[in-house]
């Protein structure tokens, strides 16, 4: 029961390549108890020899009915695989939800540009905000191609005027940007949407 419970949460993960789903699972551990039509009593009827010969599975989705038929080092491979499986995807939540990617997520596309919106944050959260990014700038910008940062203030600030290749220079020099910008800054109702009208306004521009 663990087993087929353990392949079902695998199963949405796109395990097919490796035999692994619920349904190849347990095409390899057993078979469909199937029905056919009986022409005499004019209704599908399923077979009954297999009732109590083997251990049964019913699958909630389609009801469907398996025969378990597997050895128990078989059952004992598909529980190595599966818990194998397992720990692969919890590295792999570990990693997506650590340091800046806790954060920001993944940046997946080519060419950004990081709207900087601070608002009226206190100095310790003024801070900590250049702290993040910083951080995502450090990890996950220098790995993408282009990118910019643009301040939403009354009196907009940009970086760059345009998206400018990722290096490790110009990784330092935004970083660098960063932390010289002033705590206060005037704004107004409509900073943040003209921030994101410039960042926009670069066709290169993916996110």
């Amino acid at each position: 029961q663990s087993l087929v419970s353990s392949s079902k949460w695998l199963q949405s993960y796109g395990l097919k390549r490796n035999k692994l789903s619920l349904s190849q699972i347990l095409s390899q551990i057993g078979f469909q108890h199937r029905k056919d039509y009986v022409t005499t009593l004019g209704k599908p009827v399923a077979s009954r020899y297999a009732d109590g010969l083997f251990p049964q599975y019913k699958r909630v989705q389609d009801g469907s009915v398996y025969n378990l038929t597997a050895k128990k080092e078989l059952i004992l491979h598909f529980v190595d695989c599966l818990i194998g499986a397992i720990e692969l995807y919890k590295q792999r939540m570990e990693w997506l939800t650590s340091e800046s990617r806790q954060i920001f997520g993944v940046i997946q596309e080519q060419c950004i540009v990081i709207v900087l919106d601070f608002g009226t944050a206190a100095p310790t959260e003024f801070d900590l905000c250049r702290d993040a990014l910083s951080m995502v700038l450090v990890e996950q910008v220098i790995q993408i191609s282009r990118f910019n940062l643009i301040r939403a203030a009354q009196d907009l600030m940009k970086w760059q005027k345009k998206c400018t290749p990722v290096s490790e220079h110009t990784v330092k020099s935004a970083v660098s940007w960063l932390w010289k910008l002033d705590h206060m800054t005037a704004v107004s109702h409509t900073s943040s949407a003209e921030a994101l009208l410039e960042a926009m306004g670069d066709e290169a521009v993916s996110s």
